[in-house]
């Protein structure tokens, strides 16, 4: 939960009053045009940066008021999927999707082994474990990162715009594999981006940050804001695309 968050670089108010509560297993979307603010609230989010003023509350716990221990361990629970995948070049895949485990757990070597070989399967990789990340697609690689994020079984996931940089094909497949994940698994999942036809694919929940205002205009289901909002500005950021079919929208004709 978020509660009157306030974001500041010095004395610059990115934004101000933001309040939105994410519920257990659902994806929850951090929208918004260019230079808004939201990556920059996952930052908040996700225990890189001090807010302002406000509160980003966890289980009831006020992550920036508890000592590091507690900060720790609910970070703990965190599985991360950056824009540009941050793969670590040098390593394979399954090296990669290992570092976590070796890490944070005292797994024997078999079973980091078992457990990387599952979860690149969960992603679609099986039999890519040996492959370094230079000699695999841009999609593959964000799946290989997600794969890396989900190592230690998080409670939440957060994406960075993880459309950047695809194809549509490619988006739209990640878009069916966080789908799936959250089915099958039940994870919550928070993800910034801008991008519609992932917005309306796979949104349960949002919230909207406005640059021009810099506060949150709206929060609720995508498609449900789109159908009735009479805000012009959020308007106008879900009918971008004219190209997509109100079916491609809603999942069915309108």
């Amino acid at each position: 939960m978020v509660e009157n968050l306030t974001m500041a670089y010095g004395s610059y108010i990115l934004q101000h009053d933001l309040n939105f509560e994410v519920s257990k297993s659902e994806i929850f979307i951090i929208m918004g045009g260019s230079g808004c603010g939201k990556s920059t609230l996952l930052k908040h989010m996700i225990g890189l940066k001090k807010p302002c003023a406000g509160s980003v509350l966890y289980n009831d716990i006020d992550f920036w008021k508890s000592d590091v221990d507690m900060q720790e361990k609910i970070m703990r629970s965190f599985g991360i999927l950056y824009q540009s995948s941050a793969l670590w070049s040098s390593m394979t895949l399954a090296e990669n999707v290992a570092l976590p485990l070796e890490e944070y757990t005292s797994m024997s070597d078999r079973e980091i082994a078992e457990v990387v070989s599952l979860k690149l399967a969960l992603v679609g990789l099986k039999g890519f474990e040996n492959f370094y990340p230079s000699e695999i697609s841009g999609g593959m690689k964000k799946r290989a990162g997600l794969a890396r994020a989900m190592a230690l079984d998080p409670e939440i996931l957060f994406f960075d715009e993880p459309s950047a940089g695809l194809d549509p094909i490619s988006s739209r497949l990640l878009d069916d594999l966080i789908l799936q994940i959250r089915d099958s698994l039940g994870t919550t999942i928070i993800v910034v981006t801008h991008e519609l036809a992932s917005i309306f694919a796979i949104g349960d929940n949002s919230v909207f940050l406005d640059a021009a205002s810099k506060t949150m205009l709206a929060k609720g289901n995508p498609k449900e804001l789109l159908k009735r909002t009479d805000n012009h500005v959020l308007k106008s950021f879900l009918t971008r695309a004219e190209n997509m079919s109100l079916k491609e929208i809603y999942g069915e004709d309108k």
